[in-house]
């Protein structure tokens, strides 16, 4: 079921997703999303920079910067935080919600015994997944690094599990051994590789999806009780083919997170007034 989040006639949104490699600008209007591009993250990048950047593929779009009313960020790279706000203060004339501090009702519990050193797209994915798919969930996001995310039967998020990224690895791979090339992420007809290429596919591809298989049954066994697994970011298509354990790809989970977290504050500010 499709959810709503804005109130017709709302002004656009922006919503700014900071991760470790890449950085997420997506606009809304009325909880319909109207534009979405990325950027590599650089905590050097000015607001002027972003402006610069955005404002161009705005007009190409037909999105006026005086429709923006409202800003939302989540980053896991507190170094761009203050360019990020700068931007929407003196670009947006918003005053950004940013998720994880003080102000921002992200709508879940955190039962951890420091919470704020959760990420920030951790906690919205969460609240994301826990709105579209209810309860005892497992989220599996391909990120940087790939994490497993746990909501538990009362809704809660209660912890994860964090492994080194898909491309990091390959990376590491390629560096630390001289004769190894730099490959694509690619499923192989067979395990068994004949070569180097096929070899190091093989090892990278089926040895991700054993360690998805495998964590994620160790959760199921560890909370003694069915739990469904959603994956997220630019593999999780790749890698849903290759096993069972994966009940639903969702490539719009943190962006719809933001929306989500914005609109309830937004919403519980008008109560205010």
């Amino acid at each position: 079921m499709r959810q709503t989040y804005f109130f017709r006639g709302e002004p656009m949104l922006l919503a700014i997703d900071v991760g470790n490699t890449n950085t997420v600008f997506a606009f809304y209007e009325d909880d319909e999303q109207k534009a979405e591009w990325r950027i590599a993250t650089d905590a050097r990048r000015t607001a002027d920079e972003y402006f610069v950047w955005l404002d161009h593929l705005m007009k190409l779009n037909d999105i006026g910067r005086k429709s923006i009313k409202g800003t939302v960020i989540a980053t896991v790279a507190p170094q761009t935080l203050f360019n990020l706000k700068t931007l929407s203060r003196n670009y947006f004339s918003a005053d950004p919600l940013v998720i994880g501090q003080a102000d921002c009702d992200i709508g879940i519990d955190v039962k951890m015994p420091r919470p704020q050193e959760v990420g920030a797209d951790r906690v919205v994915n969460a609240r994301a997944a826990l709105t579209t798919y209810g309860p005892n969930l497992i989220i599996l996001d391909f990120g940087t690094g790939t994490t497993f995310d746990v909501v538990d039967g009362e809704g809660a998020y209660i912890g994860g599990v964090i492994a080194p990224g898909v491309n990091l690895s390959l990376a590491a791979l390629h560096q630390a051994a001289a004769k190894l090339p730099r490959i694509a992420v690619e499923r192989p007809e067979k395990v068994i590789g004949t070569d180097t290429v096929t070899a190091m596919q093989s090892g990278i591809y089926w040895g991700y999806v054993g360690l998805i298989e495998g964590v994620c049954n160790r959760i199921r066994d560890e909370r003694a009780t069915p739990m469904t697994v959603i994956a997220t970011g630019g593999l999780s298509p790749l890698f849903a083919k290759g096993t069972d354990v994966i009940d639903h790809v969702d490539g719009s989970l943190t962006m719809r997170g933001l929306v989500e977290i914005y609109s309830r504050n937004a919403t519980a500010a008008r109560r205010e007034t």
